[in-house]
Protein backbone atom coordinates (compact mmCIF):
# COMPACT_ATOMS: atom_id res chain seq x y z
CA UNK A 1 0.00 0.00 0.00
CA UNK A 2 1.14 3.68 -0.22
CA UNK A 3 0.98 7.18 0.55
CA UNK A 4 -1.69 9.68 -0.80
CA UNK A 5 -0.85 12.54 -2.65
CA UNK A 6 -2.20 14.84 -0.49
CA UNK A 7 -2.53 13.74 3.31
CA UNK A 8 -3.27 14.45 6.67
CA UNK A 9 -0.60 14.93 9.31
CA UNK A 10 -1.79 12.47 11.80
CA UNK A 11 0.04 13.10 15.09
CA UNK A 12 2.65 10.41 15.56
CA UNK A 13 0.79 8.15 18.02
CA UNK A 14 3.32 6.52 20.56
CA UNK A 15 3.33 2.73 21.05
CA UNK A 16 3.70 1.92 24.43
CA UNK A 17 4.87 -1.70 23.93
CA UNK A 18 8.78 -1.48 25.34
CA UNK A 19 11.64 -2.97 23.68
CA UNK A 20 11.44 -4.93 21.29
CA UNK A 21 8.58 -7.26 22.26
CA UNK A 22 5.96 -8.17 19.99
CA UNK A 23 1.83 -7.66 20.73
CA UNK A 24 0.76 -9.28 17.50
CA UNK A 25 -0.47 -12.81 18.53
CA UNK A 26 -2.38 -15.59 16.11
CA UNK A 27 -5.84 -16.72 16.25
CA UNK A 28 -6.76 -20.09 14.85
CA UNK A 29 -8.33 -19.62 11.51
CA UNK A 30 -12.11 -18.99 11.35
CA UNK A 31 -14.52 -21.16 8.85
CA UNK A 32 -14.50 -19.58 5.30
CA UNK A 33 -18.75 -17.95 4.34
CA UNK A 34 -20.57 -20.38 1.92
CA UNK A 35 -18.33 -20.01 -1.94
CA UNK A 36 -15.23 -19.03 -0.62
CA UNK A 37 -13.62 -22.24 0.91
CA UNK A 38 -10.30 -21.74 -1.08
CA UNK A 39 -9.47 -19.10 1.32
CA UNK A 40 -7.45 -19.80 4.51
CA UNK A 41 -6.59 -17.75 7.25
CA UNK A 42 -2.52 -18.48 7.85
CA UNK A 43 -1.88 -15.63 10.93
CA UNK A 44 -4.03 -12.52 12.35
CA UNK A 45 -2.15 -9.80 13.42
CA UNK A 46 -2.73 -7.07 16.07
CA UNK A 47 -1.30 -4.32 14.14
CA UNK A 48 -1.61 -3.20 10.45
CA UNK A 49 0.43 -5.47 8.45
CA UNK A 50 1.14 -4.73 4.71
CA UNK A 51 3.77 -7.08 3.26
CA UNK A 52 4.41 -10.58 2.67
CA UNK A 53 7.24 -13.15 1.10
CA UNK A 54 7.87 -16.47 1.10
CA UNK A 55 11.39 -17.36 0.75
CA UNK A 56 12.49 -20.55 -1.20
CA UNK A 57 12.65 -22.39 1.66
CA UNK A 58 9.17 -21.97 2.75
CA UNK A 59 9.71 -18.96 5.68
CA UNK A 60 7.50 -16.46 5.83
CA UNK A 61 8.19 -12.97 6.61
CA UNK A 62 5.85 -9.76 7.17
CA UNK A 63 6.48 -6.24 7.73
CA UNK A 64 4.39 -3.23 9.82
CA UNK A 65 4.20 0.07 8.43
CA UNK A 66 4.69 2.53 11.18
CA UNK A 67 1.24 4.35 10.12
CA UNK A 68 -1.56 5.11 12.63
CA UNK A 69 -0.04 3.74 15.14
CA UNK A 70 3.99 3.47 16.38
CA UNK A 71 3.83 -0.03 15.32
CA UNK A 72 6.58 -2.56 17.81
CA UNK A 73 7.81 -4.09 15.20
CA UNK A 74 8.80 -3.49 11.94
CA UNK A 75 9.85 -6.27 9.36
CA UNK A 76 9.17 -10.21 10.97
CA UNK A 77 9.22 -14.02 10.40
CA UNK A 78 6.19 -16.34 11.27
CA UNK A 79 7.36 -18.82 13.61
CA UNK A 80 4.49 -21.51 14.60
CA UNK A 81 2.12 -18.73 13.38
CA UNK A 82 3.62 -16.27 15.57
CA UNK A 83 5.43 -13.14 14.00
CA UNK A 84 9.52 -12.82 15.20
CA UNK A 85 11.17 -9.52 15.07
CA UNK A 86 13.66 -10.17 12.03
CA UNK A 87 16.95 -9.94 11.75
CA UNK A 88 16.85 -8.87 15.09
CA UNK A 89 15.48 -6.61 17.73
CA UNK A 90 17.93 -4.11 17.79
CA UNK A 91 16.85 -3.40 13.76
CA UNK A 92 13.45 -3.43 14.59
CA UNK A 93 14.29 -0.80 17.78
CA UNK A 94 13.12 2.39 15.88
CA UNK A 95 10.49 4.91 17.90
CA UNK A 96 9.16 7.84 17.41
CA UNK A 97 9.65 8.87 20.62
CA UNK A 98 13.16 8.12 20.20
CA UNK A 99 13.93 9.53 17.18
CA UNK A 100 16.85 11.46 17.75
CA UNK A 101 18.42 8.65 19.55
CA UNK A 102 18.66 6.16 17.11
CA UNK A 103 19.96 6.20 13.82
CA UNK A 104 17.60 5.58 10.64
CA UNK A 105 20.85 4.17 8.66
CA UNK A 106 21.16 0.58 10.45
CA UNK A 107 17.07 0.83 12.08
CA UNK A 108 13.73 0.00 10.58
CA UNK A 109 12.20 3.46 10.53
CA UNK A 110 8.84 2.83 8.60
CA UNK A 111 8.66 -0.43 6.24
CA UNK A 112 6.46 -0.81 3.68
CA UNK A 113 7.22 -4.31 1.97
CA UNK A 114 9.11 -7.25 2.01
CA UNK A 115 10.62 -9.27 -1.15
CA UNK A 116 12.81 -12.65 -0.84
CA UNK A 117 15.07 -13.31 -3.84
CA UNK A 118 16.17 -16.38 -5.96
CA UNK A 119 19.62 -15.27 -4.32
CA UNK A 120 18.72 -16.03 -0.70
CA UNK A 121 17.94 -11.99 0.23
CA UNK A 122 15.37 -10.53 1.95
CA UNK A 123 14.82 -7.39 0.53
CA UNK A 124 13.03 -4.74 2.68
CA UNK A 125 11.82 -1.29 1.63
CA UNK A 126 12.29 1.54 4.10
CA UNK A 127 9.84 4.21 3.48
CA UNK A 128 11.30 6.20 6.50
CA UNK A 129 7.76 8.39 7.01
CA UNK A 130 5.96 7.46 9.44
CA UNK A 131 2.50 8.49 9.53
CA UNK A 132 2.91 8.60 5.95
CA UNK A 133 4.00 12.18 6.87
CA UNK A 134 7.42 13.96 6.86
CA UNK A 135 10.33 11.49 5.06
CA UNK A 136 13.10 10.99 8.28
CA UNK A 137 16.61 12.24 7.34
CA UNK A 138 18.69 9.76 6.44
CA UNK A 139 16.20 6.85 6.60
CA UNK A 140 14.47 5.99 3.33
CA UNK A 141 16.81 2.39 2.28
CA UNK A 142 16.72 -0.86 0.72
CA UNK A 143 18.01 -3.53 2.96
CA UNK A 144 19.31 -6.84 2.23
CA UNK A 145 19.32 -9.43 4.98
CA UNK A 146 21.09 -13.17 4.08
CA UNK A 147 18.68 -15.78 5.05
CA UNK A 148 21.15 -18.32 5.67
CA UNK A 149 23.34 -16.09 8.56
CA UNK A 150 19.94 -14.21 9.34
CA UNK A 151 22.12 -11.11 9.22
CA UNK A 152 22.08 -7.58 7.16
CA UNK A 153 24.60 -7.84 4.02
CA UNK A 154 23.82 -4.76 2.26
CA UNK A 155 22.02 -1.95 2.78
CA UNK A 156 21.15 0.73 -0.01
CA UNK A 157 20.34 4.67 1.30
CA UNK A 158 18.34 6.80 -0.83
CA UNK A 159 19.12 10.61 -0.79
CA UNK A 160 16.65 12.96 -1.35
CA UNK A 161 17.07 12.83 -5.49
CA UNK A 162 15.72 9.05 -5.04
CA UNK A 163 13.44 9.38 -2.30
CA UNK A 164 12.86 13.30 -1.64
CA UNK A 165 10.32 14.98 0.90
CA UNK A 166 6.65 13.54 0.01
CA UNK A 167 7.84 10.30 -1.35
CA UNK A 168 6.57 7.51 -0.44
CA UNK A 169 8.52 4.08 -1.41
CA UNK A 170 6.20 1.02 -1.79
CA UNK A 171 7.14 -2.18 -3.00
CA UNK A 172 9.96 -3.60 -5.16
CA UNK A 173 10.72 -6.55 -7.65
CA UNK A 174 13.94 -7.98 -7.87
CA UNK A 175 15.76 -8.75 -11.53
CA UNK A 176 16.00 -13.01 -11.73
CA UNK A 177 19.87 -12.69 -11.69
CA UNK A 178 19.67 -9.99 -8.41
CA UNK A 179 21.35 -7.28 -9.96
CA UNK A 180 18.79 -4.67 -10.58
CA UNK A 181 15.70 -3.75 -8.18
CA UNK A 182 13.05 -1.67 -9.31
CA UNK A 183 10.55 -0.16 -6.98
CA UNK A 184 7.19 2.06 -6.99
CA UNK A 185 6.82 5.36 -5.23
CA UNK A 186 3.18 5.79 -4.48
CA UNK A 187 4.06 9.28 -2.52
CA UNK A 188 3.16 13.03 -3.67
CA UNK A 189 4.69 12.50 -6.91
CA UNK A 190 4.53 8.71 -8.09
CA UNK A 191 7.67 7.88 -9.83
CA UNK A 192 9.92 4.36 -10.41
CA UNK A 193 13.26 3.86 -8.65
CA UNK A 194 15.55 1.29 -10.60
CA UNK A 195 18.64 0.17 -8.51
CA UNK A 196 22.13 -1.07 -9.62
CA UNK A 197 22.57 -3.52 -6.80
CA UNK A 198 26.48 -4.27 -7.27
CA UNK A 199 27.21 -0.43 -6.80
CA UNK A 200 24.15 0.92 -4.56
CA UNK A 201 23.57 3.90 -7.54
CA UNK A 202 20.03 4.52 -8.07
CA UNK A 203 17.86 7.04 -10.22
CA UNK A 204 14.40 8.27 -10.32
CA UNK A 205 12.40 7.79 -13.23
CA UNK A 206 9.43 8.99 -14.74
CA UNK A 207 8.49 10.87 -11.94
CA UNK A 208 5.08 12.93 -11.84
CA UNK A 209 4.00 11.41 -15.33
CA UNK A 210 0.60 10.00 -15.70
CA UNK A 211 1.45 6.87 -15.59
CA UNK A 212 2.75 7.23 -12.69
CA UNK A 213 0.25 9.55 -11.07
CA UNK A 214 -3.11 8.80 -9.46
CA UNK A 215 -6.12 9.17 -12.20
CA UNK A 216 -8.25 12.36 -11.45
CA UNK A 217 -10.85 10.76 -13.09
CA UNK A 218 -10.93 7.72 -10.83
CA UNK A 219 -12.83 7.34 -7.69
CA UNK A 220 -12.01 4.70 -5.03
CA UNK A 221 -15.36 3.46 -3.63
CA UNK A 222 -15.82 0.97 -1.12
CA UNK A 223 -19.35 -0.47 -0.15
CA UNK A 224 -20.68 1.60 -3.21
CA UNK A 225 -19.23 4.86 -1.85
CA UNK A 226 -17.04 6.91 -2.42
CA UNK A 227 -13.85 6.66 0.46
CA UNK A 228 -13.15 9.03 1.57
CA UNK A 229 -11.39 10.90 4.99
CA UNK A 230 -12.83 12.57 7.27
CA UNK A 231 -11.98 15.78 5.98
CA UNK A 232 -13.55 14.72 2.70
CA UNK A 233 -10.65 13.74 0.77
CA UNK A 234 -10.26 10.50 -1.53
CA UNK A 235 -7.69 8.33 -1.83
CA UNK A 236 -4.71 9.29 -3.94
CA UNK A 237 -2.55 7.04 -4.20
CA UNK A 238 0.09 6.57 -7.12
CA UNK A 239 2.46 4.45 -8.81
CA UNK A 240 1.76 1.30 -6.47
CA UNK A 241 1.72 -1.99 -7.58
CA UNK A 242 4.52 -3.72 -9.22
CA UNK A 243 5.30 -6.67 -11.02
CA UNK A 244 8.00 -8.11 -12.99
CA UNK A 245 7.94 -11.17 -15.85
CA UNK A 246 9.64 -14.30 -14.48
CA UNK A 247 12.65 -13.61 -17.37
CA UNK A 248 12.73 -9.89 -15.77
CA UNK A 249 12.04 -8.17 -19.62
CA UNK A 250 8.84 -6.33 -18.51
CA UNK A 251 8.26 -4.40 -15.81
CA UNK A 252 4.31 -4.09 -14.91
CA UNK A 253 3.09 -1.31 -12.42
CA UNK A 254 -0.13 0.56 -11.69
CA UNK A 255 -1.63 3.16 -9.18
CA UNK A 256 -4.41 2.22 -6.77
CA UNK A 257 -6.25 5.48 -7.73
CA UNK A 258 -5.90 4.63 -11.28
CA UNK A 259 -7.34 1.86 -13.49
CA UNK A 260 -4.60 1.18 -15.91
CA UNK A 261 -1.91 -1.78 -16.08
CA UNK A 262 0.91 0.02 -17.92
CA UNK A 263 4.46 -2.02 -18.99
CA UNK A 264 7.78 -1.08 -20.21
CA UNK A 265 10.62 -3.09 -20.97
CA UNK A 266 13.15 -3.29 -18.24
CA UNK A 267 15.96 -2.33 -20.69
CA UNK A 268 14.42 0.77 -20.78
CA UNK A 269 14.89 1.10 -17.50
CA UNK A 270 19.01 0.17 -17.09
CA UNK A 271 20.18 2.11 -19.84
CA UNK A 272 20.90 5.30 -18.11
CA UNK A 273 23.69 3.36 -16.65
CA UNK A 274 25.95 3.15 -19.43
CA UNK A 275 24.13 5.88 -21.78
CA UNK A 276 26.21 9.23 -21.55
CA UNK A 277 24.20 11.66 -19.30
CA UNK A 278 21.05 13.14 -20.62
CA UNK A 279 18.61 15.87 -18.79
CA UNK A 280 16.34 14.27 -16.81
CA UNK A 281 13.57 16.18 -18.25
CA UNK A 282 14.72 14.87 -21.79
CA UNK A 283 15.38 11.32 -20.42
CA UNK A 284 11.74 10.86 -18.73
CA UNK A 285 10.04 12.38 -21.67
CA UNK A 286 11.82 9.34 -23.93
CA UNK A 287 11.33 6.60 -21.46
CA UNK A 288 7.38 7.93 -20.89
CA UNK A 289 6.74 7.41 -25.28
CA UNK A 290 8.23 3.70 -24.74
CA UNK A 291 5.25 2.94 -22.12
CA UNK A 292 2.50 0.44 -22.79
CA UNK A 293 -0.97 0.58 -21.41
CA UNK A 294 -1.66 -3.18 -21.04
CA UNK A 295 -5.30 -2.57 -20.22
CA UNK A 296 -7.41 -2.00 -17.00
CA UNK A 297 -7.64 -3.02 -14.15
CA UNK A 298 -9.62 -0.88 -12.02
CA UNK A 299 -7.58 0.32 -8.78
CA UNK A 300 -5.81 -2.16 -7.69
CA UNK A 301 -3.42 -2.56 -5.38
CA UNK A 302 -1.07 -5.66 -5.10
CA UNK A 303 0.42 -7.37 -8.49
CA UNK A 304 2.04 -10.39 -8.79
CA UNK A 305 3.15 -12.56 -11.95
CA UNK A 306 2.35 -16.43 -11.75
CA UNK A 307 6.21 -18.14 -11.85
CA UNK A 308 5.09 -19.34 -15.58
CA UNK A 309 4.65 -15.87 -16.83
CA UNK A 310 0.89 -16.66 -18.23
CA UNK A 311 -1.14 -14.66 -15.29
CA UNK A 312 -1.01 -11.82 -13.67
CA UNK A 313 -2.99 -11.85 -10.03
CA UNK A 314 -4.68 -8.20 -8.66
CA UNK A 315 -5.92 -7.72 -5.73
CA UNK A 316 -9.39 -5.33 -6.29
CA UNK A 317 -9.79 -3.33 -2.82
CA UNK A 318 -13.40 -2.22 -3.75
CA UNK A 319 -14.74 -5.23 -3.62
CA UNK A 320 -12.76 -7.73 -1.27
CA UNK A 321 -11.32 -9.75 -4.04
CA UNK A 322 -8.58 -11.03 -5.97
CA UNK A 323 -8.36 -11.21 -10.13
CA UNK A 324 -6.82 -12.73 -12.51
CA UNK A 325 -5.10 -11.37 -15.94
CA UNK A 326 -4.44 -13.70 -18.54
CA UNK A 327 -1.38 -11.98 -20.40
CA UNK A 328 -1.18 -14.38 -23.23
CA UNK A 329 -4.24 -12.76 -24.47
CA UNK A 330 -3.91 -9.55 -24.99
CA UNK A 331 -7.70 -8.19 -25.19
CA UNK A 332 -8.62 -10.09 -22.35
CA UNK A 333 -10.20 -8.73 -18.95
CA UNK A 334 -9.97 -9.50 -15.39
CA UNK A 335 -11.44 -12.90 -14.21
CA UNK A 336 -12.44 -13.00 -10.19
CA UNK A 337 -10.35 -16.04 -8.30
CA UNK A 338 -11.87 -15.19 -5.06
CA UNK A 339 -14.55 -12.79 -3.39
CA UNK A 340 -14.66 -12.95 0.25
CA UNK A 341 -16.32 -9.92 2.64
CA UNK A 342 -13.07 -10.77 4.65
CA UNK A 343 -10.69 -9.92 1.99
CA UNK A 344 -10.87 -5.82 3.60
CA UNK A 345 -8.02 -4.35 1.10
CA UNK A 346 -6.12 -7.41 -0.31
CA UNK A 347 -3.02 -5.65 -0.25
CA UNK A 348 0.51 -7.43 -1.27
CA UNK A 349 1.07 -10.90 -2.61
CA UNK A 350 3.87 -13.49 -2.60
CA UNK A 351 3.41 -17.06 -4.07
CA UNK A 352 4.93 -19.78 -1.74
CA UNK A 353 7.25 -23.23 -3.49
CA UNK A 354 4.34 -25.15 -3.94
CA UNK A 355 2.68 -22.54 -6.05
CA UNK A 356 0.40 -21.11 -2.84
CA UNK A 357 -0.65 -17.46 -2.87
CA UNK A 358 -0.35 -15.43 0.11
CA UNK A 359 -1.92 -12.18 0.30
CA UNK A 360 -2.53 -9.50 3.43
CA UNK A 361 -5.59 -7.78 3.96
CA UNK A 362 -4.29 -4.21 5.46
CA UNK A 363 -7.72 -3.34 6.30
CA UNK A 364 -6.80 0.37 4.84
CA UNK A 365 -10.53 1.73 4.73
CA UNK A 366 -10.83 0.75 8.38
CA UNK A 367 -7.91 2.47 9.27
CA UNK A 368 -8.11 5.85 11.08
CA UNK A 369 -7.23 7.44 7.69
CA UNK A 370 -10.37 6.76 6.93
CA UNK A 371 -12.93 6.09 9.50
CA UNK A 372 -13.13 7.93 12.63
CA UNK A 373 -13.12 6.84 15.88
CA UNK A 374 -11.14 3.83 14.31
CA UNK A 375 -8.64 2.18 16.72
CA UNK A 376 -5.21 3.11 16.53
CA UNK A 377 -3.86 -0.58 16.58
CA UNK A 378 -5.57 -2.15 13.83
CA UNK A 379 -6.16 -6.12 13.61
CA UNK A 380 -5.11 -7.49 9.89
CA UNK A 381 -4.71 -11.10 8.58
CA UNK A 382 -2.79 -12.91 6.17
CA UNK A 383 -4.39 -15.44 4.08
CA UNK A 384 -3.38 -18.03 1.83
CA UNK A 385 -5.35 -19.73 -1.11
CA UNK A 386 -3.87 -22.48 -3.96
CA UNK A 387 -5.07 -21.56 -7.28
CA UNK A 388 -5.96 -23.38 -10.46
CA UNK A 389 -3.91 -24.71 -13.07
CA UNK A 390 -4.07 -21.79 -16.04
CA UNK A 391 -6.30 -23.60 -19.02
CA UNK A 392 -3.62 -24.72 -21.99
Amino acid sequence: MTNPAARTLLPLLLCTVAGPALAQEPVAATSPPGGSSALTQVARFQHQVTGVTVAQDGRIFVNFPRWTEDSPVSVAELKDGKPVPYPDGEWNSWRNARKDAVDPKTHFVCVQSVVADKQGRLWVVDAAAPAMAAVVKDGPKLVAIDLKTNAVAKTIAFDPSVAPQGSYLNDVRIAPDGKTAYLTDSGAEGALVVVDIESGKAKRLLAGVAATMPDPAVTVTYDGKPLRRPDGRGVEFSADGIALSPDGKTLYWQAIKGKTLYSLPTDTLTGWLTAPMMPEALADKTLAGKIVTVGENGPADGLLIDRDGSRLYVTSPQDDSIKVRDLAAKQAGLTTLVQDPRLRWPDTFSQGPDGTLYVTTSHIQDSAFYKEGAPIALPTELWSFKPAAAPR
